[in-house]
């Protein structure tokens, strides 16, 4: 990850070159992560898919399935 300030995004947004996330600090401390749109879709794609097995994972503790009901 690279870290370079606001002024810096504003200057070079046309020319950015998004291999690798962008860290942007405003005052001298992190303000935004500029990553491409595949990271994100990625990133998302992954937290909805761990919400899901959370989900999954609080069912099963809460009444088990025997095999004949959760093959069904």
């Amino acid at each position: 990850m690279r870290t370079e300030t606001i002024t810096y995004l504003k200057e070079n947004a046309n020319n950015l070159s998004l291999d690798e996330k962008l860290i942007v600090t405003k005052n001298g401390k992190a303000a935004f992560v500029v990553q491409s749109i595949e990271d994100y879709e990625y990133q998302q794609n992954t937290l909805a898919l761990l919400k899901l097995l959370k989900l999954a994972e609080k069912s099963v503790s809460e009444k088990p399935l025997s095999l004949d009901e959760a093959f069904s």
